[in-house]
C-alpha cells in the first residue's frame, strides 16, 4: 500500500452514508491507499454508528485503516485529507417547533452548522484538504463553510455529480448510446431546479450534443425538467430522498479529483468562481472541472455557450446571488 488518507464523513448514520462509507474502503475510490475513517453524527444518534463500525469490521475490507466515530466535529477534523459533509437539516423536518419547507429556512438553519464546520476545517484540516458538500442547499452551504474556513489552499466543492449522472442517463436513453460513451456532461450553476445541464457541449460517442440532439422541444419540455426535478421525483416515488445514487455521485466526485481527467472530458462540481464564464467572483457555482497530472483541479475554460445556454445559466446565477444575499450575515 502506498499511503494513507483520512476521510471525515458527517451524517454518518444516515441513508446516504450507509451506502457511501463501505465503498470508501473498497480499494476503488482511493486506489491502493489505506483509508482511515472518522465518522461524525449528532449526539442523539451517534451511538448508532457502533453497529456500522461492526459491519465494516466484519466485511474484511483490505484497504480499511482506523475507524472512529464521534459527535465532536473538531476532534474528527485534525489532519483530515477529505471531508464529506453529508449531514444537514433536510426539508420537511420539524425544527424548533416549525416544519421546514422553504429554501430560505434551510439556508439559515444549515448556515450555522457550516460556519462551525468550516472554522474547524480551516483550523485543523490539512492545508490541501478537499471538502465535498452533499447536504443541501449544497452550493451555499459550501460557500458558508469555505468563507468560515478562510484557507484558500483547501478546495471546497458542492456536489453536482448526481445531476450530471442523471443527465447522462437521460441522454443515453434518448440517443441509444451506451452511458459510458456520454462524457463532458456539465451542470452549470446551482444544485437546484434552476441548474442548467448542458445538452450542447456534452460529448455523445465523441460528438458534441449540438450535432446529435436537434430537438429543442425535447430539450425544453423533457430533458431539462426531468433532470432538474429528478430529486423530487425520487422522493415522490420512494418516500425518501436519493441515497444510493447520491452516495455513488460522491464517490465518483472523489475518483474524479484523485485521478487525471481524460483529454476532452470534464467532471461536474461547484467551486468558488474566479469570474470564469461571467459568474460573479466568490459564488459557489457548478462548472466543468479537470484534474491535471499534478493533481491540481481547474475549471475547463475553452467551452462556448449558446444564447440559449447563457439564458438558462443566468437564471441559476441569479439564484446563487440571492442565496448569498440571504446568508450575508454568516459571511466574514
Amino acid at each position: 500500500m502506498s499511503s494513507r488518507v483520512k476521510v471525515v464523513v458527517t451524517g454518518a448514520a444516515g441513508q446516504i452514508a450507509y451506502s457511501l462509507i463501505p465503498r470508501l474502503v473498497d480499494g476503488r475510490t482511493f486506489g491502493d491507499k489505506i483509508v482511515d475513517l472518522y465518522l461524525v453524527e449528532i449526539p442523539q444518534v451517534v451511538n448508532k454508528l457502533e453497529g456500522l463500525v461492526m459491519e465494516l469490521e466484519d466485511s474484511f475490507f483490505p484497504n480499511m485503516g482506523d475507524v472512529k466515530y464521534t459527535d465532536n466535529f473538531e476532534e474528527a477534523s485534525h489532519g483530515a485529507d477529505w471531508f464529506l459533509l453529508v449531514g444537514s437539516i433536510p426539508r420537511g423536518i420539524v425544527y424548533e417547533g416549525k416544519k421546514i419547507e422553504e429554501r430560505s429556512d434551510l439556508l439559515k438553519i444549515n448556515g450555522g452548522i457550516f460556519v462551525n464546520q468550516g472554522e474547524a476545517i480551516g483550523k485543523y484540516g490539512k492545508d490541501n484538504a478537499k471538502i465535498l458538500v452533499v447536504g443541501n442547499p449544497a452550493n451555499t452551504n459550501a460557500l458558508i463553510g469555505k468563507n468560515a474556513a478562510g484557507k484558500e489552499s483547501q478546495l471546497w466543492m458542492a456536489m453536482t455529480m448526481l445531476d450530471s449522472s442523471r443527465a447522462k442517463s437521460v441522454i443515453s436513453k434518448k440517443t441509444g448510446v451506451e452511458i459510458n460513451k456520454v462524457k463532458n456532461m456539465i451542470i452549470w450553476g446551482n444544485h437546484s431546479p434552476t441548474m442548467y445541464p448542458d445538452v450542447e457541449n456534452v460529448l455523445i460517442d465523441g460528438k458534441p450534443g449540438s450535432e446529435i440532439i436537434n430537438d429543442m422541444n425535447w430539450v425544453t419540455e423533457s430533458f431539462l425538467p426531468t433532470v432538474q426535478q429528478r430529486g423530487k421525483a425520487v422522493i415522490d416515488s420512494r418516500g425518501a430522498s436519493s441515497a444510493t445514487s447520491a452516495a455513488k455521485a460522491a464517490l465518483d466526485t472523489i475518483i474524479a479529483c484523485e485521478n487525471p481527467t481524460e483529454d476532452g472530458d470534464s467532471f461536474s462540481a461547484a467551486i468558488a468562481s474566479d469570474g470564469a464564464y461571467g459568474v460573479p467572483e466568490g459564488l459557489m457555482c457548478g462548472y466543468p472541472l479537470m484534474t491535471l497530472q499534478d493533481g491540481t483541479i481547474e475549471i475547463k475554460r475553452d467551452l462556448t455557450l449558446s444564447e440559449f445556454a447563457k439564458e438558462k445559466f443566468k437564471i441559476s446565477i441569479d439564484e446563487l446571488e440571492s442565496e448569498r444575499e440571504a446568508v450575508k450575515n454568516l459571511l466574514k
